[in-house]
């Protein structure tokens, strides 16, 4: 009865074990053939016309590919060469070198070769695996984040690698990895990886495949059976996988399964001993007929070529030396040995087994036909050299940035999010500084944090002593909001993942300050590492340090973009497969590329530089920013010239940056006062048919009582163009009247004008009392002129009983980050940051620099309604981005849409007033204030200095324009005669009518 029960037992245990088998027996489907085995009866003629002229031992030669480095010295080239000549081989396998280098040794050898040479690389993640100066893409655990919906971008960019191979005469990417990371602590696949979840990694291989073969890319799917739960590195030894059969049936294969099934060209056979699929002891996978021709092509049906991993991996060569691990892979059923260490005595131990009947001549017949196949497939019937001319930018171009960033973007992992404090909200209240663990320089990651708002930048690493970090917490104590890259320099877990013990203290420090967003540039696994990085206030896991991951973290911190991404594999209890929070952008300025709106970043740049370089060489201006967007994307910065030409006058002639500030001239009236109007008509204390006496009592009775808004912010209400106030100061032999200026400041002469000019306090009175008496024009028209501007700052005092700057920061720029924006910028920042204007030789005898050139302005002290703001070209973007937005940025309405599009549509048409409430518009036929190829819905505005503003909502349209055209004098007018301004902007316009 005993033995019985043991009999049933086993038979049950055999029936639970080999149910899965069974069951896919039953139900499977003939595999779809591959790529090369579909092709006409010409591919077929071809390869027998080869094979008719190849011997046994060049038919096993056929089956045996070379390595090739293209960055060993010409005695090397000069060998590989002669090896490929003399025994005809089938295939080369390129490694470490660049393009260039390969391309003109691909050439060589293919010379020497008189059947076309299959080139096959491992490029996983790109080109740039193997080659310096090409594109590299996201590792695949990277990809394995993203949302299922976003895995076209995985078969994107499996098209556009197999595009970059045929350019550079590849014929065979050894990928996908379609291994299942299921162990931590595996040390050779890990990140290589797609994740431990079977289904994604079978439905993200299949998409990366066919990426590749539907562009004549032949794939190798690897490392079969699965090598994703080995703790040992086959380079160097041989992993043991312990497991039954029915665990290997129920994870390792099954993306195998579902890749062949839906077409796999190849297959790669990795170095590991699975006495669950074959008992003999030490034998690699490569070399197991149970593994290779038993499962791989009988019970898996697999069809297409078998390659090995390289064989000269430890691996395979610990227990079977050269020549004999061949020979066993030939028996075995292995169709193509890459990376053979003795090639010659590959080839004779395997015409030995031929002999020896241990493989048969019509095995390897069949081999070296679908090897031959396969090279028809791949255009090798017509082959031509790799063309040198343009190779490499033809192996960059722009379009794989775009694949690259998306990747990227999709992946992107929110994994705590306290409070929801991503993306990050009311700028207005936060106090932020950026701390970058283990650099040494300000990061990527902080530059780009920096476009948002103003973020302190510190940084620190593990050599830092502990008074070093004490001084950087101390000095954290003034922020409220502390934004933390750690920039992991390693994504391998044997080097630690580039965690040094001091890491983990100083990310736990900034983390227990309770105000730190973490953001871990690094291999997913390195979390387990941190202690207390899940009580940070939000953690972001990008996957891996590279420029794309730090740029786009900081746009997604800040909701430029958004987050799906969830965690391809578990770390630890707090950290598991699918963790992830799906975060929403919320419509600040995303930064990108020209080619991501469909642009060519070529055609754009070429067109901007010619106009832009027009100017600089007529001197129209010593240098200049141009800021393009196109629907809320950056696609275009870049600053030209320099701040002066020479130092004669002053300033310093220094390149201009990005970051420069500008005096904005009148581009202050659609900065400052109107959308302030706009602010105070939402609220309802400010209405666009009031009259001017409404709303300043002591124009009650005057000329310009019953005036209305309406028709003075479109110029048509009469007013003079402009009153000279400064000339009025002056007596007839050029001195200063009596109170009006003094060298040295006091209580009676506070305004500061130039360092050696102060205004007597009360003169300003007289300013306004000039404005309101001044005398209105005879007729209703047209007619620009700044003096209502003058006003409104007394208006919104007036109605708000705040200052008009102060009212402007604290509830426009302050909310949306244009931190730069103000009057009076020496103030807060070094001349250095600050562009020169005039040298002003008539009123203040100096270079007018660090204040504002409006002589009316500058008698204000520097703050008026028409003239004074300085700011950077980024921060008037995100105010004219709200403009463009229908009032909202972030995560604020800050003006209503109904009132944008009031201000800026056409008021008076009827009366050919091309003009909306403060802002510009086209004209019905063409003049130089606007772009020839500006839509009707158009607006912006254009400043005395040299600045311009446009925005065009028909098509997207975002773009400033800063210049310091008025140095070293008003009178040089060329950058309006050459249209300069307009230029650029339909420059634009034809970038994005042209597309890519």
């Amino acid at each position: 009865m005993t033995a019985l029960r043991r009999i049933i037992a086993a038979l049950t245990i055999l029936l639970v074990f080999s149910f899965p088998l069974l069951a896919q027996t039953r139900t499977a489907t003939r595999p779809t053939p591959p790529p090369f085995l579909r092709d006409t009866l010409a591919a077929t003629r071809w390869a027998d016309s080869i094979m008719a002229d190849l011997p046994l031992e060049r038919q096993v030669a056929q089956l045996i590919m070379v390595a090739g480095y293209s960055n060993r010295t010409p005695g090397y080239e000069d060998s590989l060469t002669t090896l490929v000549r003399t025994h005809q081989l089938g295939g080369v396998v390129f490694f470490q070198g660049g393009p260039m280098r390969q391309a003109k040794l691909n050439n060589r050898l293919q010379a020497a070769s008189n059947v076309p040479l299959l080139v096959a690389m491992d490029a996983e993640w790109g080109i740039a695996m193997r080659l310096d100066s090409t594109v590299r893409y996201p590792y695949q655990m990277t990809m394995g984040a993203m949302p299922a919906s976003a895995d076209n971008l995985i078969y994107q960019m499996g098209a556009d690698l197999a595009r970059q191979a045929r350019r550079l005469g590849m014929h065979v990417n050894f990928a996908p990895d379609a291994d299942v990371n299921n162990n931590p602590n595996n040390p050779v696949i890990n990140f290589r990886s797609f994740g431990e979840d079977k289904y994604a990694v079978a439905r993200k291989a299949l998409a990366y495949l066919r990426g590749m073969q539907d562009n004549r890319l032949l794939t190798s799917i690897k490392h079969f059976p699965g090598h994703g739960d080995t703790g040992t590195d086959s380079h160097y030894d041989l992993p043991l996988i312990n497991k039954s059969r029915g665990q290997l049936d129920s994870l390792e294969l099954y993306p195998f399964r579902e890749l062949i099934n839906a077409g796999a060209a190849g297959v790669m056979v990795a170095h590991l001993s699975i006495p669950a699929l074959d008992t003999t002891r030490n034998r690699p996978s490569t070399l197991s007929p149970n593994i290779v021709t038993k499962l791989l092509k009988n019970e898996l049906q697999f069809n297409g070529l078998v390659f090995s991993d390289a064989m000269n991996m430890k691996g395979v060569t610990k227990y079977f030396p050269s020549g004999l691990a061949d020979r066993r892979g030939m028996e075995a059923g292995m169709d193509v040995l890459e990376f053979t260490e003795n090639i010659p005595m590959a080839i004779s131990q395997i015409c030995q087994a031929v002999d020896d009947r241990t493989v048969t001549a019509q095995q390897i017949a069949n081999r070296c036909r679908r090897m031959l196949l396969a090279k028809y497939w791949a255009g090798l019937n017509r082959y031509q050299p790799v063309v040198l001319d343009n190779l490499l930018a033809d192996l960059n171009r722009p379009e794989s940035e775009v694949i690259n960033r998306h990747l990227t973007e999709a992946s992107l992992t929110v994994l705590t999010n306290t409070r929801n404090v991503l993306p990050l909200q009311r700028l207005d209240t936060l106090r932020i500084a950026s701390v970058s663990v283990e650099a040494t320089a300000p990061t990527v990651f902080q530059n780009r944090l920096a476009d948002y708002t103003t973020v302190t930048p510190y940084q620190i690493n593990s050599k830092a002593t502990d008074a070093q970090i004490a001084a950087l917490l101390d000095s954290l104590n003034r922020f409220n909001l502390v934004l933390v890259g750690v920039h992991l320099n390693n994504i391998r877990p044997g080097a630690k993942y580039g965690i040094q013990p001091r890491t983990v203290e100083l990310v736990q420090k900034l983390t227990n300050t309770g105000k730190a967003v973490v953001t871990v540039f690094g291999n997913a696994y390195a979390l387990d590492a941190f202690t207390d990085v899940d009580q940070a206030r939000a953690l972001v896991m990008p996957y891996q340090l590279t420029t794309h991951t730090e740029d786009l973290s900081a746009q997604l911190i800040f909701g430029a973009i958004g987050a799906a991404g969830r965690l391809p594999v578990t770390v630890n209890q707090q950290f598991r497969v699918g963790d992830g929070k799906t975060i929403a952008p919320i419509g600040r300025l995303k930064y990108t590329i020209p080619e991501e709106v469909g642009i060519s970043s070529t055609y754009l740049a070429q067109q901007v530089d010619s106009v832009v370089n027009q100017g600089l060489q007529a001197k129209a201006y010593p240098g200049c920013v141009v800021q393009l967007a196109k629907d809320g994307k950056v696609i275009f910065r870049k600053a030209y010239g320099q701040h002066t030409y020479d130092t004669s006058l002053g300033g310093a002639a220094e390149p201009t940056r990005l970051d420069d500030l500008y005096d904005f001239a009148s581009v202050t009236k659609v900065s400052t006062s109107t959308p302030a109007l706009m602010r105070l008509v939402d609220a309802g204390k400010f209405k666009i048919d009031g009259t001017m006496g409404q709303y300043l009592p002591a124009y009650k009775k005057s000329n310009k009582d019953t005036l209305r808004w309406r028709d003075v912010l479109t110029h048509q209400a009469k007013l003079k163009a402009w009153i000279p106030f400064w000339q009025t100061t002056k007596n007839p032999d050029g001195t200063f009247k009596n109170k009006t200026f003094t060298n040295v400041r006091s209580n009676r002469y506070p305004i500061e004008v130039t360092d050696s000019l102060f205004l007597f306090k009360k003169y300003p009175r007289t300013i306004f009392k000039a404005i309101k008496d001044s005398p209105l024009n005879a007729k209703k028209e047209y007619v620009y002129s700044d003096l209502s501007f003058y006003l409104y700052p007394q208006i919104v005092q007036r109605i708000t009983g705040v200052p008009f700057e102060t009212y402007l920061k604290d509830s426009l720029y302050a909310p949306i980050g244009a931190t730069t924006l103000t009057y009076n910028p020496r103030r807060f920042y070094p001349l250095s940051r600050i562009v020169p204007t005039e040298y002003d030789s008539l009123f203040r005898k100096t270079l007018i620099w660090g204040r504002v050139h409006d002589e009316g302005a500058a008698m204000l002290n520097g703050l008026s309604g028409h003239a004074g703001l300085f700011g950077t070209a980024n921060d008037l973007m995100k105010l004219t981005q709200l403009y463009l937005q229908r009032g909202q940025y972030g995560d604020r309405q800050l003006i209503r849409p109904e009132t944008i599009a009031e201000f800026t549509r056409y008021q008076f048409p009827e009366l050919g007033n091309r003009r909306g409430l403060g802002f510009e518009k086209p004209a019905y036929k063409y003049n130089g204030n606007a772009p020839r190829l500006a839509s009707p819905a158009s607006y912006g505005h254009s400043g005395f200095t040299g600045t311009f503003t446009w925005i065009d909502p028909a098509v997207g349209l975002n773009y400033v324009f800063l210049s310091n055209r008025v140095y070293p004098t008003r009178n040089n007018n060329k950058i309006t005669e050459l249209g300069i301004r307009t230029g650029v902007a339909d420059a634009f316009y034809r970038a994005i009518n042209r597309g890519i």
